[in-house]
């Protein structure tokens, strides 16, 4: 079952599957109500959870924490 948005917390490690991608994110700062700076684990990339969820959320959407 997927967390919400609300709650994602700095520093910790967490796993996200929308559209058939899965990716390893790290947040590293909150920076709006629902967005988050994030660091993909795999590439390095750093990103906004906006830019991740822009499409939508797909029928497969899971978010959860790894560690």
């Amino acid at each position: 079952m997927a967390i919400s948005l609300d709650n994602l917390r700095v520093g910790r490690v967490y796993c996200l599957t929308n559209y058939g991608e899965k990716r390893e994110l790290e947040v590293l700062a909150k920076i709006g109500r629902d967005n988050f700076k994030v660091k993909d684990r795999d590439t390095l990339e750093i990103y906004e959870m906006e830019e991740l969820l822009r499409w939508g959320i797909g029928k497969d959407y899971d978010l959860d924490e790894l560690r």
